[in-house]
């Protein structure tokens, strides 16, 4: 990490420092008349100026005023660096909208709300009253280019025309540019690897705290099946700086954890040649997985493998929903869920030698 992301990532200990730097600025001595002065500034067109000023060290109008918008975020504004490298945004671009809307709702139990524009037909998942997801009909561009539904990942950075371009240089792909749309400033990239995912600056939507990993009905686990596991880390790391967590080897492969802002999210793995090509996956958490995984079924969609249970007392299934998207689901078992167990329908393991599709060692335990 370079001492100007450190100086970032810590505002509370920049803060003194920032107001140093303000003050001795000519025409901005004072650090609350700047406040003051940029009440009316665009918040998330600074945030992305705020890690160039800062680095330039450039005492100008525009660096004074980044230092000075970063210091009313101090004082209750929202703070877009809390995002970086987290993922704060999830979407399901399905070719029906209507199908995919009541398929979740039965399966995950979340309700829906509309946020449609008038050049967007756009709904939301919601929890408890909490916007967990989006949902829109994958783009006729992308249907004709051979894009299938899929739910996508939006990691928070603080910008995004900064951060695509990285990506770029580093040997990945940019398949939409950085464009302000109805969730915030967007780009949707791909890791060298081909691993599709999002990046999100000034988001719109969802909660602005990152919900608790073992929250029902939010996502409780990012899983990327790679080419290269290693590759794939090294990369994320240089783009995100997420950390290392604990690591599980099994006798011919590794499942790397991995940390944002100091909590465990989720792992990589390199993924069995049987798999097509690289993706993400993510675990919404439910309550009864047989319940689940039945409902699945019931409502059209397909059990890829499990329920595969994992250390702790939780069980994860991966599924497939009518439209085609993948998907997985984390949550606990009943006895009368374990007397039914039923083979997977589909012949896709969830665990590579020994080592499950969430990061936990298999645990093999007689059934029935």
């Amino acid at each position: 990490m370079f001492m100007n992301d450190m100086f970032i990532s810590d505002f509370g200990a920049a803060y003194p420092i920032i107001i140093s730097m303000i003050q001795r600025v000519p025409d901005h001595r004072n650090a609350r008349q700047v406040r003051s002065e940029l009440k009316a500034i665009s918040t998330p067109v600074c945030k992305g100026r705020v890690r160039r000023c800062i680095m330039n060290r450039k005492k100008s109008a525009k660096w004074v005023q980044c230092c000075a918008a970063t210091v009313c975020r101090l004082e209750g504004e929202t703070d877009m660096v809390e995002d970086q490298g987290r993922f704060v945004w999830y979407e399901l671009m399905t070719t029906d909208m209507a199908a995919a809307k009541a398929f979740y709702a039965n399966v995950v139990g979340w309700g829906a709300q509309d946020a449609s524009t008038p050049d967007l037909a756009y709904a939301l998942f919601t929890a408890e009253g909490a916007s967990i997801s989006g949902l829109m009909d994958l783009p006729e561009d992308a249907r004709k280019m051979g894009a299938t539904p899929r739910w996508m990942g939006y990691v928070g950075v603080n910008d995004v025309d900064t951060t695509a371009d990285r990506i770029k240089r580093l040997g990945g792909a940019v398949y939409v540019p950085p464009t302000d749309t109805n969730i915030g400033r967007i780009s949707v990239v791909a890791d060298p690897q081909t691993a599709t995912l999002a990046l999100v600056t000034g988001l719109k939507l969802g909660q602005q705290q990152p919900a608790e990993l073992d929250e029902l009905g939010h996502v409780g686990w990012h899983e990327l099946l790679a080419t290269d596991w290693e590759k794939a880390f090294a990369f994320y790391v240089e783009i995100f700086g997420w950390q290392k967590a604990d690591a599980e080897t099994g006798p011919t492969n590794t499942y790397q954890l991995f940390s944002a802002r100091g909590q465990t999210i989720g792992g990589i793995f390199t993924k069995r040649p049987i798999e097509p090509v690289p993706y993400w996956l993510y675990y919404f958490n439910i309550g009864d997985i047989d319940a689940a995984a039945e409902r699945v079924k019931t409502g059209g969609g397909k059990i890829f493998d499990g329920p595969i249970e994992v250390p702790g007392g939780s069980w994860t299934a991966r599924c497939i929903d009518p439209q085609g998207a993948i998907f997985a689901m984390q949550g606990k078992r009943s006895q009368d869920g374990i007397r039914r167990a039923s083979a997977p329908e589909l012949g896709w393991s969830a665990h590579w030698d020994g080592i499950s599709s969430k990061g936990r060692l298999v645990v093999t335990k007689p059934r029935g």
